[in-house]
């Protein structure tokens, strides 16, 4: 018998996925029972709604099993509304809007968080996130609406849930500008994490010294930065609208927050334990599951079931592995440093804020700020002169972590440097690390210090100093006689007129004569011409005639260079009726041409007294004065010689700017250069360098070279390579003792290829595999040998003590064995 349509409704009103089911085949046949669990999940809105009020509002306490049952039929009323919703679209309009009211709060604060506990807590919370982001993945609402409702959810929620929506976000961003850049989105997105990190601006800083003064966390702004820093680092945001966020969360109250903006923009990875990054754990907690599985199968038995599903757990860490490589291989278009807008304001900010807090802010984090302003004003080439006299009082040579520091005074130091400034600092740095009253590491870092403050403004030193610091390459110590003579060596290329002449040189005393050395503020002449061009054009004559023979060469330059040029001469006007060439006459008159119009002229007036003197000679003849015709003929002849002077003159001008012409490449003149060519051209100058260097061409070759490498690594990418590192500073040293990791690296080095704990002598490297022991060995050896071993010798030879000793010692031994 058929079962009534109420009954149906009523079974259905029990299990609400099979009612799901049934709507999802037929939306119009199963309305009434949709609006009626509608209405329940409304009414439970409400009841949710005013009982999260009343909470605030009061103390009254109620009963948690009446109010799980609620909770756990609401979620399932969630679900099952955000599975449907796509049937009935004008009925669920509204319910993006709820779930934004039941996340944040009430919407009249601009969708913000009001702060009165008017939000849900717990899984029900998880509940409507998650059917939020099922929303956004059915299309009904956008990615502006869920990021609006998800960042602010950041700093609230704990870390579990914390986890899913940083997930949610980064990859809906990193989605909607895989194919082309969403500037739409961008611009929302940004407008967001800016006010997120403006929103603590004027807090009162804290600082960072001593423990627990600095429990909070940073809020929103941290969550901002963060947000940020992931974006960057995989290549979705690359824009200076996202460097402009971080340079304001550069100046926030909050430590952290500063902190993380300041590691963005120095590149480094020190980050605090909320700033791991998902993926990293991710592959953390599949390599910890792929060692467990190794030591069952090592403890336990193992058999073919476990053997598969190790290798498939390692397939998958090694999948999860690559794809996060892949995700850091996404490097950004243009380092964020170059994208600061008003470097200067931001730098003169960065100093204030290390001057004024320099009481409430730890070391560590000052020379944080340190490196960050050398960099930006090395980069920007800015000039924060009050920098230079803070920094004075951190050199010393006891001071901790005083690399970092002499690091990031030679990094702020460029060619538009008043040297006036770096007088004082460069003395500070001889007083306290060169003298004979301190060890050789820390003269050769104070030498290599000054070294690099010199390679960027070498007006800075003076005579004396320089005299008594080059001294010093007679020393004993390999890192101070190699720091010694690099500052030597600098001198000789920068200014060596600075030098005693017996420390010149060669080299340097030979290109003093008639160079002068650049003063300060004064720049080198333009680049008449591109370095080692001739190389790249022998290199293409050289493929050509491989190619094609020297036949065929000539055919192939004219293709390549007429192309784009193909039926100029065709007139663009359709209706003229001309075609080809015409020729045109002269008529009876000789064509001149000549190369100016002051030529002419002169051509004219020779001619002119020519005629001239042909007539007087006429009239010498006739009887006329002889003396006049002398005096013209003689003035002729210097006009003549004039002439002849003046073209001497244009042709030896001619000659050097044709001399001048052929010093520029043809190739410069013919071909346009793409970054392909360039790249080319700079592997031909380095094979080049290597064989001047390989053949004897001296130190200049080397030091060449040593230049050319390292712009090599600086354009193959290495952001790395345009800063100083502490390795630079302190210079060649002894080899330190190993730590226990790098002893444990070579120890597991060595076992590769062999078993664990096993001697390969007499197991692998004999025909027949075999061992003995020592015990079998002493049986075969012969007796006169074993009677004159040092084993019997010693007992023969032990006093009667040490027998008493032996014996006792056996004794014991054997009463512990018999109990």
């Amino acid at each position: 018998m058929p079962k009534s349509r109420a009954s149906r409704g009523i079974l259905l009103t029990s299990n609400l996925p099979q009612l799901q089911n049934l709507i999802k085949r037929d939306p119009e046949g199963y309305k009434e029972e949709f609006l009626t669990q509608y209405n329940h999940y409304l009414s439970l809105l409400k009841l949710q709604q005013v009982s999260s009020i009343s909470s605030s509002n009061s103390n009254v306490t109620t009963n948690s099993s009446n109010v799980d049952k609620s909770n756990e039929l609401f979620q399932d009323l969630i679900t099952f509304i955000s599975q449907v919703s796509q049937c009935y679209p004008i009925e669920t309009k509204e319910l993006p809007i709820q779930f934004k009211e039941l996340l944040l709060g009430n919407s009249e604060n601009g969708g913000q968080n009001i702060g009165n506990g008017q939000t849900v807590k717990g899984d029900l919370r998880r509940t409507v996130v998650k059917n939020l982001v099922m929303l956004r993945n059915k299309e009904i609402i956008d990615s502006i609406e869920l990021l609006q409702i998800l960042l602010p959810l950041l700093p609230q929620v704990p870390s579990a849930l914390r986890g899913m929506i940083r997930h949610t976000i980064l990859t809906d961003i990193k989605t909607s500008n895989q194919k082309t850049k969403n500037h739409r989105l961008n611009r929302v997105v940004q407008s967001l994490l800016f006010g997120m990190v403006e929103s603590g601006m004027n807090a009162q800083v804290i600082g960072d010294k001593g423990k627990g003064k600095n429990k909070e966390k940073g809020g929103e702004a941290m969550w901002a930065v963060m947000m940020v820093k992931e974006l960057w680092k995989k290549g979705v945001w690359n824009d200076a609208k996202t460097v402009s966020i971080v340079a304001l969360a550069a100046f926030h109250p909050n430590t952290k927050v500063q902190s993380a903006a300041l590691h963005f923009f120095l590149g480094s990875d020190n980050e605090d334990e909320n700033e791991t990054d998902s993926d990293e754990e991710e592959i953390r907690n599949a390599r910890r599951g792929v060692k467990k599985m190794e030591h069952r199968m090592e403890v336990g038995k193992s058999g073919r079931k476990k053997d598969r599903m190790l290798a498939q757990m390692k397939r998958e860490t090694n999948k999860k592995r690559a794809k996060h490589a892949a995700g850091l291989g996404a490097t950004p278009n243009f380092p964020a440093l170059e994208l600061l807008h008003d470097p200067q304001t931001f730098g003169e900010k960065l100093y204030d804020n290390l001057h004024k807090h320099d009481k409430i802010y730890s070391l560590d984090h000052k020379i944080l700020i340190m490196q960050l302003l050398s960099r930006v004003m090395g980069v920007h080439k800015l000039c924060v002169l009050g920098f230079y006299s803070y920094i004075i009082k951190y050199l010393t040579y006891h001071q901790l972590q005083v690399t970092l520091i002499l690091v990031s005074l030679a990094q702020s130091v460029h060619e538009l440097t008043p040297p006036d400034v770096l007088t004082p600092v460069i003395r500070k740095l001889a007083q306290e690390f060169v003298h004979p009253g301190v060890g050789a590491e820390v003269i050769a870092a104070g030498l290599n210090a000054i070294r690099e403050v010199c390679r960027r403004q070498p007006w800075c030193m003076e005579e004396d100093l320089l005299s008594d610091l080059i001294d010093y390459r007679k020393s004993k110590d390999k890192g101070v006689v190699t720091a010694s003579r690099g500052l030597l060596q600098l001198f000789r290329e920068v200014n060596p007129g600075m030098l005693k002449r017996r420390e010149r040189g060669k080299a340097a005393s030979m290109g003093l004569i008639g160079n002068q050395v650049l003063a300060y503020g004064h720049s080198k002449d333009a680049a008449d011409g591109i370095e080692g061009l001739e190389l790249l054009e022998e290199h293409f004559a050289s493929l050509r005639k491989e190619e094609d023979g020297d036949v065929n060469m000539g055919e192939e330059n004219e293709d390549e260079d007429g192309k784009g040029w193909e039926n100029w001469d065709v007139d663009s006007d359709t209706g003229s009726e001309s075609e080809g060439w015409e020729d045109v006459s002269s008529g009876d008159e000789d064509l001149d041409i000549s190369d100016s119009d002051d030529e002419q002229d002169r051509k004219r007036d020779r001619e002119e007294k020519r005629k001239l003197r042909k007539s007087k000679q006429k009239n010498k003849r006739l009887g006329k004065d002889d003396e006049e015709d002398s005096n013209d003929e003689e003035e002729d002849e210097n006009e003549d010689e004039e002439m002849d002077d003046g073209k001497s003159v244009v042709s030896v001008a001619t000659t050097a700017i044709s001399q001048d012409t052929k010093k520029l490449s043809l190739l410069a003149q013919q071909k346009i250069l793409t970054p392909a060519d360039f790249a080319l051209l700079n592997e031909l100058r380095l094979k080049a360098a290597k064989e001047l260097a390989e053949s004897g061409g001296g130190s200049g070759a080397k030091r060449k070279l040593a230049a050319l490498e390292a712009s090599k690594r600086h354009i193959d990418g290495d952001e790395s390579e345009r800063f100083l590192t502490e390795n630079e500073i302190l210079g060649p040293r002894k080899k330190l003792k190993s730590t226990w990791e790098e002893k444990m690296e070579l120890v597991q080095k060595g076992r590769e290829g062999r078993e664990k704990f096993g001697s390969l002598k007499g197991k692998k490297q004999k025909g027949t595999p075999s061992s003995s022991t020592n015990r079998e060995k002493a049986r075969n050896k012969p007796l006169m040998m074993a009677v004159h071993s040092n084993k019997v010798m010693q007992k023969k030879k032990a006093s009667l003590r040490d027998k008493q000793i032996r014996l006792r010692a056996a004794i014991d031994k054997q009463k512990k064995l018999k109990h």
